[in-house]
């Protein structure tokens, strides 16, 4: 029998060689998800084995049987279910198999960012799915950045009003209203998906300072940001005037301004009653034009603010360098797989502090880096071309010395937009890398299982071809994947 396509890969799977598959009516692939979907015998009962969100999946020639712990484990053993079925025949069949699977890690996030290039709620949505369908449990909302600001703020009227019409390159912006916002979260949490929304601060707001003047310092134009405002086009950040480059670092808010704290606490304050989730995110990355020691007041204050309201901060793990930052901030690691110039240290600081720290090496799983040097879309600065195997061949405890899994919260993939313009864009700089980043945060330790391993992921993922076909998903088809065509 061959090896059933499963990503990510479960903690522990046994395949029923001599026993019979079992066989679904359809003439479509999609036909005979649905029955598949509709015969299978679902139960949930407390198990302390599967904890909140693991499931057995049990299928032979009589029928198919799912267990789970709650509503979460019988959706990630329907998306498994799906990844099951397979052709045989002029049918289809879910081969006998019995699976119990438990996820490795609580956090395992997607970023999308909606500020570089706005996506509409659709796009959103149709994101969610195909994270969803990985088993990714948290979507991570880039909501403002130098090029615009996405969210409707009823006390801060003008962020909508001036400061969210543009992108780069001069493309078209945009904003979710708060009837959006929530539409998203809902959508979301219907596939048991929290939203983590993100205001970056206190650089990458120049979009602040289209809105509010009073806020902004001005731009800080060093050597390396006019290099790359040479380089990729979009202008000098000017004050008062829209940026469509894609150059950071420059942008900072005033720190020792208590109007800057006033709307902070106003931005914050609505962002917290329309998250049901319990994360904000505050930025805190290249905040290449703020004075170090202000920047550590900044962050340090403005994560207090966030527990304040009953959310846990998170923060980039530059804010690790800041001594008084509030003990439950939670740190996302963006550096390399092999950390320079003090990133893990900053890294390792949340953890000293009694937290935790959401792992994203911009070297693996960054989904908006280049494929290949002549790629059309993406961008090289994270050590790209960056291959499915590189994304693959990297495990979270190995990564920071001094972190271990107890450390670590989660996984989270990011996608930046500066290149991206369409839901088939996003797509093809996902996948098939995005499953990578799946089996990171769900699967067992590299190398544990004969499932956890470049050779078993490269074939289940080969596997899947047919069904991301179906599903409408662009993906690259990597020649490093042996896809199958049926």
């Amino acid at each position: 029998m061959s090896q059933p396509a499963i990503v990510p890969a479960p903690a522990h799977l046994r395949i029923a060689a001599d026993a019979e598959p079992f066989g679904l009516p359809g003439a479509e692939r999609d036909d005979a998800i649905a029955a598949a979907l509709d015969t299978v015998e679902e139960t949930v009962d407390a198990d302390a084995a599967l904890g909140a969100e693991g499931y057995r999946l049990t299928v032979d020639a009589f029928g198919l049987r799912a267990e789970a712990a709650s509503e979460a484990g019988l959706f990630y053993a329907r998306q498994t279910l799906t990844q099951l079925v397979a052709p045989s025949g002029d049918g289809w069949v879910v081969p006998a198999v019995a699976i119990t699977d438990v996820p490795r890690f609580a956090y395992r996030g997607v970023m999308l960012d909606v500020a570089r290039h706005f996506f509409p709620v659709e796009t959103v949505e149709a994101y969610i799915d195909r994270a969803a369908a990985l088993k990714f449990n948290a979507l991570h909302l880039h909501l403002s950045d130098d090029q615009g600001w996405r969210i409707q703020i009823d006390s801060r009227p003008e962020l909508t009003a001036r400061a969210s019409a543009t992108a780069v390159g001069g493309d078209a912006g945009g904003f979710f209203t708060k009837d959006d916002y929530r539409r998203i979260v809902d959508y979301a949490a219907s596939r048991h998906v929290i939203v983590v929304p993100e205001i970056d601060m206190p650089g990458h707001t120049h979009a602040v300072g289209l809105a509010y003047p009073e806020l902004a310092e001005e731009p800080v134009l060093s050597d390396e940001i006019l290099a790359t405002a040479r380089e990729y086009g979009g202008g000098t950040p000017t004050s008062g005037t829209p940026y469509e480059g894609i150059a950071v670092g420059f942008s900072s808010l005033k720190i020792h301004d208590e109007a800057t704290y006033d709307f902070v606490s106003d931005v914050l304050g609505e962002l917290a009653e329309m998250t049901p989730g319990p994360y904000l995110h505050i930025g805190g990355d290249e905040a290449l034009g703020t004075d170090p020691a202000d920047f550590a007041l900044f962050v340090s204050r403005v994560s207090r603010m966030v527990s304040d309201l009953g959310k846990t901060p998170v923060a980039w793990h530059e804010a690790g360098t800041a001594a008084d930052l509030s003990p439950d901030t939670v740190g996302q690691y963006w550096g390399f797989l092999t950390p320079t110039d003090g990133m893990d240290d900053k890294a390792r600081a949340f953890v000293a502090n009694g937290s935790q720290v959401i792992v994203s090496p911009a070297d693996a799983i960054y989904l908006d880096m280049k494929y290949a040097d002549d790629a059309p879309l993406g961008l090289t600065w994270a050590n790209a071309p960056v291959t499915v195997e590189r994304a693959y061949s990297w495990d979270p405890a190995a990564l920071i010395d001094g972190i271990a899994d107890d450390g670590i919260l989660g996984v989270e993939a990011p996608m930046w937009a500066e290149t991206l313009r369409t839901l088939d864009d996003i797509d093809h700089m996902a996948f098939p890398r995005i499953a990578a980043a799946a089996e990171a945060a769900w699967s067992p330790a590299l190398g544990s299982t004969d499932l956890r391993t470049w050779e078993s992921f490269r074939s289940r993922v080969g596997a899947l071809g047919p069904l991301w076909t179906d599903a409408g998903i662009a993906f690259h088809a990597s020649d490093e994947i042996p896809w199958v065509s049926e």
